[in-house]
């Protein structure tokens, strides 16, 4: 079976860049996975798509190269399978909180012995060669953590056996804990959030596994990389259109004296 590009690129040293796409249309996929991304994520989880909208994606994206990845809605066996059925190499899991919801997550990625993973990869059986239980050893589960009882629990979490990284939602991370004190949102450079953010790294580091974090800028995933995160995302299809619409339309109406007042709104991510 193929490997997976993102583990040689961290066994290496090297930081890993990670497309994310919300957009459920194959195309919009396809244009993110021909920019030179190391990954690509597909947001099931809040993008504007569903599994009937995965597929295509994937087949679209299949000939960049790029690792393909999914964030899946939940912790839920039937997603994460289905997901690594389509040609996953990567899960990025939400809201993991204790030791026993990762080992539980990381149980749904891998057939047995090592997990509980049903047999049937109907599309990734076709478009990965060799696809088997080999792919135990290739694919990569992430939890993320967002809370402040995944923050507490983060010892043991990152220590759980085949668990491959821990992937950062700041906005999240913030609410969950903050107790309200600061808005949502990426690129935190509060202190008590540089804090947090810097632990996981540090954790992760540790246990030698794969620190990942959602940024909004290059700047901001630089800083993150220099904190000691392996697998950085910079914004995403959604952020990417409305910044650069909304610069051309700014640009235009400088030239063109025609300048007013309207309200410009962008993705999260």
């Amino acid at each position: 079976m193929q490997k997976n590009k993102l583990k040689g690129l961290w066994s290496s040293g090297k930081p890993i860049l990670n497309a994310w796409c919300s957009i459920g249309n194959s195309f919009t996929a396809e244009i993110m996975a021909s920019q030179g991304y190391d990954s690509v994520t597909v947001d099931i989880q809040h993008g504007a798509l569903d599994y009937s909208h995965v597929l295509p994606m994937f087949q679209a994206m299949q000939s960049s190269g790029a690792t393909l990845m999914a964030r899946v809605p939940w912790r839920d066996p039937g997603y994460i399978m289905k997901a690594l059925d389509v040609g996953a190499m990567g899960i990025i899991c939400p809201m993991i909180n204790t030791a026993k919801e990762a080992a539980e997550f990381v149980s749904y990625m891998r057939y047995p012995p090592l997990g509980q993973r049903s047999f049937g990869p109907t599309r990734a059986a076709v478009a990965i060669p060799s696809y088997g239980v080999d792919a135990n050893d290739e694919v990569l589960a992430f939890a993320m953590i967002e809370t402040a009882n995944g923050m507490k629990n983060l010892e043991s979490i990152a220590a759980t056996p085949g668990l491959d990284g821990i992937y950062v939602g700041p906005a999240d991370l913030t609410l969950g804990t903050q107790e309200g004190r600061l808005p949502p949102g990426l690129d935190r450079m509060e202190d008590e959030m540089v804090f947090l953010i810097k632990r996981v790294a540090s954790v992760c580091d540790t246990h030698k596994i794969i620190a990942g974090i959602h940024c909004g800028t290059a700047e901001y995933a630089s800083k993150a990389i220099g904190w000691g995160y392996n697998l950085t995302t910079i914004g995403g299809d959604t952020k990417l259109l409305a910044s650069a619409a909304s610069a051309s339309v700014s640009t235009w109406r400088n030239l063109t004296g025609r300048e007013e007042n309207v309200v410009v709104t962008g993705g999260v991510y």
